[in-house]
């Protein structure tokens, strides 16, 4: 299995100067616009990344904010998890939806998910979900875990059923959140995956559903303590 257990989204770059804040580019953005939002001049900016005036950048990228406090920084996805959504071999309409779900226990490994979906669920596949997201117990808070699905494009195993399997992506917050909240890095690292898939699949903010959402049969997951309609609103109103 090709898994890659990556740091949390919410640990920045060691770049970023004192003083600096650190802007991640969401879709539409430009470096005029990324200008135009944080008020200084597109040549500043340029200049402060080692950019040229016209580059064009890409959705989730990281900027650096010259002379703007990092008090309330945008989460950002590693560059390793990057590199492995852009380096995914993603056919145009592959995807229609991506799915949140909770793993129901307090702690996890990728390793013992894997283990149980192989050996009691007899998932030739392994792992149920293209990408984990730990919450410090078993794995790091807000650490990202790509498991194969995602490198290879598998369907997924995530939903009951077996057409929804085809075309929806899986991602797993470790928790119970009927019994405990997500943590603020889960959520970072979260609300980081999810705009870069969203991207990377030529999705809508609408193709994000929760478990419970979309599943053909009852379930509780995510949990009742999972934010849904908040972290849904936002996210719409961010990619309207």
């Amino acid at each position: 299995m090709v898994l890659l257990l990556v740091a949390s989204s919410s640990l920045f770059a060691s770049e970023v100067g004192a003083g600096d804040a650190l802007h991640v580019v969401r879709r539409a953005e430009t470096l005029t616009s990324i200008a135009r939002q944080h008020g200084i001049s597109v040549s500043e900016l340029a200049k402060h990344n080692g950019l040229d005036r016209d580059a064009k950048v890409r959705v989730g990228q990281s900027l650096s904010i010259p002379g703007k406090s990092l008090s309330h920084p945008t989460p950002v996805l590693s560059p390793r998890v990057e590199r492995a959504i852009e380096a995914a071999s993603v056919k145009s309409g592959r995807w229609k939806y991506i799915v949140i779900h909770h793993s129901g226990v307090d702690s996890g490994t990728v390793q013992g998910m894997d283990r149980y979906h192989r050996e009691v669920r007899h998932m030739e596949n392994g792992l149920a979900y293209h990408f984990v997201i730990g919450n410090g117990s078993g794995m790091g808070d807000g650490a990202v875990a790509v498991g194969r699905r995602w490198t290879e494009q598998l369907d997924g195993g995530h939903v009951a059923s077996e057409a929804q399997n085809k075309i929806a992506l899986g991602i797993c917050l470790v928790g119970n959140f009927d019994k405990d909240k997500p943590t603020r890095k889960q959520m970072q690292s979260l609300e980081a995956l999810v705009e870069a898939l969203l991207n990377r699949c030529d999705l809508s903010a609408s193709a994000v559903k929760t478990h419970q959402q979309i599943n053909i049969m009852h379930t509780r997951c995510p949990g009742g303590n999972f934010p849904a309609r908040a972290f849904l609103k936002e996210l719409r109103g961010r990619n309207k």
